[in-house]
This record gives C-alpha cells, structure tokens and sequence, in this order.
C-alpha cells in the first residue's frame, strides 16, 4: 500500500466528469493535497450536468466546459480557491458536444460535437464571455459507405495559428483559417482549407501539435499514433504511424488520449480496454515517433490525461479515480501509480492555476 501523504505530489486540479445518468461525478470537481494533509481530497466546485471536457482562458480565471448530456458550453468564474459560478449563457452546441478548445489570446473557443459532426466557433469579450456562435462547414466523407456519420472531436492549433479539428466517424483531419471580426468573411468564424483523410475505419480522436509543427493523433479504432507533417505551402500529410502501445490491441480497446510533453522529447497515450499508458519518444526533430514503454494505467477506462513536470494523471473513468505516476527524469517512462485520488467518473482534467 503506498502512502499516499507522502508519495502525492502537492496537487491543484480541475476535474470534469460524467453526473447521472450515466456517471457519478457531482460537476466540476476540485482536487487537491494541500502542505500536509494526510491524503488528497475531492470537493465540488460547481454542479454542472456532464461536464466532460474543459479548458482554461489563457489569462483570466474561467474556464469553459462542454456540457455533454445537455448538448451546450458554458464559462465558469473562479470565485474561491476551490469554487466556480456559471457567467454569461449556456450557450447551444451539438448533440454529444464532447470537447473545447480555448484560442491561446483569449478571443474564441471551438467546440466539436460527436452526435451530429458539427464544428462551432464561439467569439469572446474582453472579459472572456461568449458572445456570439457560428457554425462551420459540415464534413465531406472520403470513404463513403453504410451507416457512417460525421463525429467532429477535438481541435488543436497550428504554430502558424490555423486550427485543426479530427473527424472520428469520416476517418480525416480537417484545416481551417480564422477570420477575425471585421474580415471580409466576418461572421463565419473558420474558413475550411484542407481535409485530409487518415484511412477508413481508424477512427482520429485526440491529437497534440509538437513546436515543429509535426500533429500527433491517436486513433481511436485502429489504435495508432500517427504522425502529420507538411510541406512548403501548409498542406498537410500522413508521414508516418506507428502501433499506440507495444502489446498490440486487443478487440476491446479503443484509444483515448494523446499528449505531448513540456520537453517535446515524449508522447502519451492511454488505451481504454486493456488500460494502458503507453509512452513513445519524439525523434528526427518531430518526424519520428518510437514507443519505448507501456504501463498499467492504475485504474478502468483512462478516458484523459494530464502531464504537470514530473507527475502525469490519469483520469479513470469507470474506476471512479485519478492515478498518480511520476516520471522518470532522464527517460520520461512512468512509474507504477504511486497513489489514485477518489472522484466520480473523471473524464477530463485541467490545472488550477494560482488565483
């Protein structure tokens, strides 16, 4: 049994989780071990239904959730050190809005949307409220076949500041431009530049952009990790895909979560199913992906995850916990968990900055 007074690190997260029906979680969650204490603790910060994934504004103390069950997004203020209030509207989203994206300035959000493919554009004031929605260009599948529908899931950002948004249920990465307020397409938000598909039947879910400007995205059916590059003129392209963990998947995984760490020498990824983290290290400049280590993720269903230095949390949805690793300083391989942190349903875990 490990002690967890003294193997936690001194911790500050926000943790989104699925609330009933279909899970247990009260909201947005706190979670912390304050100087001391003899082990971490949960509490609840704000009732919320669903909030499944979240994202903090760059410089002022909200942070936004998609409120998955209810289809819609809302900002929260930090009111406390462990408590947040709703600000602004809930806006409308999509049916199974599953995550957000905030831009690093502060001036709009990009929600993507499982149950009905769409990609929306929010704009933000100054003060860092939704203020207005647009949606953006419906995907083209490039496999077209039975039973297939559009699935938008997560967004990333270009270092030259174009946005990228995966397509799980089209199988492509899709590439747009911002038009900012008073453009001559003003009122559109994202402009479609490129799609480009990934193969029929993988499944893109979650994706990390490295400062070279090399995307990593995990699939969720195919369970790889494939690596995007482009050429002169931005238009992207499959360089490269690797197996998502060293044992092979089995018929009951599908992969979850992909992340890049601060370095931009390793990349994480965890398996639902078989439970895995696995680890892969960045080569040849970002080109290049090599797995090097896969471990027990601690608990069921690692449906998220989050690198803070030295320690990664796993969010466990089905086990109702958030492991704790710590990683090894030289070859960035994590440990066994060295503790777990009880909560309902973890689906999505954001620091808690300082107020």
């Amino acid at each position: 049994m490990v002690d967890q007074s003294t193997a936690l690190p001194v911790l500050s997260l926000w943790c989104g989780g699925y609330t009933s029906p279909t899970g247990t979680a009260p909201g947005i969650s706190a979670l912390g071990r304050a100087p001391g204490a003899a082990e971490p603790a949960s509490v609840t910060a704000v009732v919320a239904g669903s909030p499944s994934f979240m994202a903090a504004h760059p410089t002022l103390s909200l942070i936004y959730a998609v409120l998955e069950v209810d289809g819609t997004v809302q900002a929260f203020r930090r009111v406390a050190e462990t408590a947040l209030e709703p600000i602004g509207a809930e806006w409308p989203a999509g049916p199974a809005a599953c995550h957000v994206f905030v831009d690093p300035e502060g001036r709009f959000l990009v929600v993507t949307c499982w149950g009905d493919g769409a990609v929306l554009f929010y704009e933000l004031d100054a003060d860092g409220v939704i203020v207005s929605r647009q949606s953006a260009a419906a995907a083209t599948d490039p496999y077209p076949g039975a039973d297939r529908q559009s699935r938008a899931h997560a967004t990333a950002l270009l270092p030259d500041g174009r946005i990228l948004t995966t397509d799980l249920g089209f199988d492509i990465l899709r590439v747009w431009r911002v038009e900012p307020t008073g453009s001559a397409t003003a009122g559109t938000g994202l402009i479609l530049t490129q799609e480009l598909p990934l193969g029929a039947g993988t499944g893109p879910r979650h994706l990390t952009v490295h400062p070279s400007g090399h995307v990593y995205v995990v699939t969720e059916y195919s369970i790889e990790a494939i690596v995007i590059g482009q050429d002169s003129d931005g238009i992207l392209d499959v360089r490269g895909r690797i197996p998502a963990t060293i044992a092979g998947a089995q018929s009951t995984d599908s992969a979850a979560e992909i992340s890049l760490n601060e370095a931009g020498t390793r990349v994480y990824v965890t398996v639902r199913g078989s439970n895995r983290l696995s680890t892969l290290e960045v080569q040849n400049e970002g080109a290049r992906l090599e797995l090097i280590g896969d471990v027990d993720c601690g608990g069921n269903w690692p449906r998220h995850h989050l690198q803070l230095g030295e320690w990664l949390f796993v969010a466990n949805q089905l086990s109702n916990e958030v492991s704790v690793f710590s990683l090894d300083p030289s070859s960035g391989l994590p440990s066994s968990p060295v503790g777990s942190i009880p909560v309902g349903s973890p689906s999505c875990l954001i620091p808690r900055r300082p107020q």
